[in-house]
């Protein structure tokens, strides 16, 4: 039992240490950018040991991919959150994900950023960050079919509209919410953003709207 024991603190610890490592790049990502950061700057933050990163991560890309994957976990799981429906025929439906990926996007900021500083400079992680994202874009074309089996009509084939969709959020997300500084002169609150976005998907997938009574 003894053995047994020591052989799950250790695991406990090192769990421990992954963990505060991961927290203490996100820290160290918003603080100087994903480029400037470097490896002791992360376990300084974490309060660890500078060779204790090579026990969990091989490189900083490592971490940075690592997080990813928690990012992705989570967006699974936020998928299953009361609400969610992939009937893209439903502006409701349409406003949920833009309003999911607005706050998801909010939450991970530092993440998101830190992504897609690497994918800049780095042709293989700008490859392994497509391929990650690719059941994403699978998924919301899913969502369009829904458009098509009702009688609608797409501007595109589901998987180039879905792309089209997640570019333009992710633009859209990245000058209002990422960057720092409003434009035109202005800030957005999270619910003009969500609103303008969803109706503009809303009308763009599925016609303009109809003229008032």
């Amino acid at each position: 039992m003894t053995g047994t024991g020591t052989v799950g603190g250790r695991k406990a610890r090192s769990a421990e240490t992954e963990a505060a490592l991961k927290e203490a790049a996100k820290r160290v990502f918003a603080r100087t950018g994903y480029l400037k950061a470097k490896i002791t700057d992360i376990t300084a933050e974490a309060d660890r040991a500078a060779g204790s990163f090579y026990s969990h991560f091989r490189s900083k890309e490592q971490l940075l991919e690592a997080l990813l994957v928690d990012m992705l976990e989570e967006g699974d799981v936020r998928a299953e959150e009361p609400g969610h429906s992939p009937d893209f025929t439903d502006p409701a439906a349409v406003r949920w994900h833009v309003a999911h990926f607005w706050r998801f996007t909010a939450t991970n900021r530092s993440v998101v950023l830190a992504l897609a500083q690497a994918a800049m400079v780095d042709e293989h992680f700008a490859g392994r960050l497509r391929e990650l994202f690719e059941p994403t874009v699978h998924d919301l074309a899913d969502h369009l079919d829904h458009i098509r089996a009702a009688g609608g009509r797409l501007p595109g084939e589901p998987l180039l509209v879905a792309s089209m969709l997640i570019s333009t959020m992710s633009h859209f997300v990245f000058h209002w919410l990422l960057d720092g500084a409003g434009l035109l002169g202005r800030e957005v609150s999270d619910q003009e953003a969500v609103d303008t976005l969803a109706d503009f998907i809303v009308h763009g997938i599925s016609g303009s709207p109809a003229p008032p009574a």
